[in-house]
């Protein structure tokens, strides 16, 4: 009886551990903080083509993501046309919804909406753990009851990926594809446990 409570404790403990990190050897950290820049200039406009595909419903147009102060961004996805889809404003710790079309004003896909570019726009954090790989340096930071790993390539030194995970699953993936000087031209946001995935493509004028 001992033994199968044992069994059953540890079990339930390796279940609720994070598989991502099971074989991640941690290393003396190299840094305080992690920094994320590609969208971090003042001066510039960052417009991507993108497409969001959420619950089967898809929606393209054009993605506009503009810091207008030091700790303010705002965020604007439009038609081809122009019509307005969504318009967000972060302030800091402050979210403000501007305008949000009646098929994608639901409370989930807000919150959702909300965290993702979020995560793409935060732009310092805090480092608790570094873990040391082949290829990459990891860095692991507080996101509320939640956590962010961020993956360095050791060779380009570019920010590549951030996982965003719970205690004991990874919930979204941010992939950086394509980056040249200091920009990431593709970027792919994907949930694991939700139907919501979001393709940005930097948009190049004729």
């Amino acid at each position: 009886m001992r033994f199968l409570l044992i069994s059953l404790i540890f079990l339930l403990q390796t279940s609720c551990a994070l598989q991502m990190t099971k074989d991640w050897v941690k290393s003396e950290s190299t840094q305080k903080y992690i920094e994320n820049s590609y969208f971090s200039e003042l001066t510039t406009d960052y417009v991507y083509k993108a497409k969001i595909d959420v619950y089967g419903h898809k929606f393209g147009g054009i993605l506009i993501i503009k810091k207008i102060g030091k700790e303010e961004h705002r965020v604007v996805f439009t038609t081809e046309f122009g019509n307005k889809l969504f318009d967000f404003l972060y302030q800091k710790d402050i979210f403000k919804k501007n305008f949000i079309v009646e098929d994608l004003d639901k409370k989930m896909i807000v919150n959702t909406l909300q965290k993702d570019f979020k995560l793409l726009i935060s732009e310092k954090a805090k480092v608790e753990v570094q873990y040391d790989l082949d290829d990459e340096l990891v860095f692991k930071t507080s996101d509320d009851k939640r956590s962010n790993f961020y993956f360095i390539n050791k060779k380009t030194h570019t920010l590549d990926k951030i996982v965003n995970t719970s205690k004991s699953k990874q919930n979204v993936e941010v992939l950086y594809k394509e980056i040249i000087d200091g920009m990431a031209n593709t970027i792919w946001i994907n949930h694991h446990h939700i139907n919501l995935q979001i393709e940005l493509k930097k948009f190049a004028k004729k």
